[in-house]
């Protein structure tokens, strides 16, 4: 029997369906790619659709850089509704009327959840409290109390609300890394004395992927598109190309003199056109990241 040579290292832009798990998407992607060797970039949770950055082979490498770029979000919130999880998938525990809420008030509750700010994560969340998950400590009904972590929401964008006993709010939101959409319905509905959760919600970007090129499961069933590792540098990360000595000596994990292109990550490339690392930039050098030749 022969065997199956691995797929090109590269990136899957995913548009994860509702009702799986980021942990269910890879099981799939190890199937349609043939290779063990497949992660993903920041995670989505079951309930949640859209853009799902997958890593095969040595791109795997890439995924935790991936992780940390800019994000947009599609999301509907209920206001007077809360849940234990802090959306529609968790346990009603509150309920409060919503009448009395304005529009203006929902749009001065939003300003108040913009810019630098800190959030809770969900108690419902993968966040490690000494040592274990905080979402199997909650299921075994203990308290967990989570630290306040600074975020980025850079824009977010009123598309809808619909008053009434509850509140729809519909909204685009543009944010850092770490943010977690659950903990800004959450906020949003404390903040305005009814509570709140998050009833839908759908990633269209991660860093420079949106969801237009994304590509279903069965789609990528059929013909399993892989956009090669240089070109997704290329496209996520400041590009460097370097000469052969300095390809020699960053392939080996040395460090180069800095060029100036910010703290990174940075591509740095060979005069082929090879990728060979991602490089960070600090007091004058570049220091290796991650090193893809072998």
């Amino acid at each position: 029997m022969t065997r199956r040579p691995p797929p090109p290292s590269g990136i899957i832009i995913i548009d994860k369906p509702s009702g799986w798990t980021s942990h269910d998407v890879v099981a799939k992607m190890r199937g349609i790619a043939g290779t063990r060797k497949v992660g993903h970039a920041g995670t989505l949770d079951p309930m949640a659709t859209g853009v799902l950055v997958v890593g095969v082979e040595k791109a795997t490498r890439l995924l935790g850089h991936l992780a940390l770029t800019e994000k947009v979000y599609e999301a509907t919130m209920r206001l007077g509704v809360s849940t234990n999880t802090d959306d529609a998938e968790g346990e009603e525990i509150g309920r409060t009327s919503a009448s009395k809420v304005t529009e203006e008030d929902v749009h001065k509750g939003i300003e108040a959840l913009t810019g630098l700010i800190m959030q809770v994560p969900p108690q419902v969340s993968a966040i490690k409290v000494n040592g274990e998950r905080a979402y199997k400590l909650a299921r075994q009904g203990e308290e967990v109390e989570l630290q306040a972590r600074p975020i980025t929401v850079h824009a977010f964008e009123v598309t809808s609300v619909v008053l009434g006993e509850h509140v729809d709010v519909e909204a685009v939101i543009t944010c850092s890394s770490g943010t977690y959409i659950r903990s800004l319905a959450r906020d949003l509905g404390a903040g305005l004395g009814v509570g709140g959760h998050l009833t839908a919600l759908r990633r269209t970007r991660v860093g420079p992927y949106p969801v237009e090129r994304a590509r279903t499961l069965d789609q990528l069933q059929k013909d399993c598109v892989i956009l090669p590792i240089a070109d997704a540098v290329t496209q996520a990360f400041p590009r460097r190309d370097v000469t052969e000595d300095e390809a020699r000596l960053v392939s080996h994990g040395g460090r180069l003199t800095a060029a100036g292109l910010g703290e990174g990550p940075i591509g740095v490339f060979a005069p082929g056109g090879e990728l060979l690392a991602l490089v960070e930039e600090k007091g004058g050098t570049a220091k290796p990241l991650a090193v893809f030749v072998s």
